[in-house]
This record gives C-alpha cells, structure tokens and sequence, in this order.
C-alpha cells in the first residue's frame, strides 16, 4: 500500500529572511490563514513537490533545526517548535 502524497512544503519570508518554514495541504489557503493571522511577509514558496505528511514532517524539522543552528539558536520568527 502505497502513502498519499498530499502535503506541500513551503518557506515563508519577510524580504530575504526566513520567518517560518511549514507545511500545508492548500498553500493557498494557508497564505490567506497566514495573511489573517497577521503575520508580516511577502512571499511564500512552494518547496519541491508534493511529499507524504510524514516526509513533510520531517523536512520542516530539519530545516527548522538547520536555521538554529546558523542563527545563534534562534528559530524562525514564526515557528513555535
């Protein structure tokens, strides 16, 4: 049995800094839910093609781990874990 492959990746920017890397079934929808939240950007990138939830999952952590690491320990502006 094969997994769905349903779930995009995407980074979300304010100019050239990276403020959350995320995943979503509906990047458009979630553009519009990031917009209504607030929060300050100005593009939103689609990253590779559409993986398994559970691929995604893994690619926001590393990336999110990955940008602790060249940022003093700090994480995207927007991300929470």
């Amino acid at each position: 049995m094969s997994r769905k492959r349903d779930t995009y990746r995407y980074v979300l920017r304010d100019g050239r800094d990276v403020v959350q890397y995320g995943i979503s079934n509906d990047p458009e929808a979630r553009v519009n839910e990031h917009a209504d939240d607030r929060k300050r950007f100005t593009t939103m990138n689609v990253v590779g093609p559409v993986v398994t939830r559970e691929s995604a999952l893994q690619w926001e952590r590393t990336r999110i781990e990955e940008y602790c690491r060249t940022h003093e320990g700090k994480k995207p502006r927007y991300n929470k874990v």
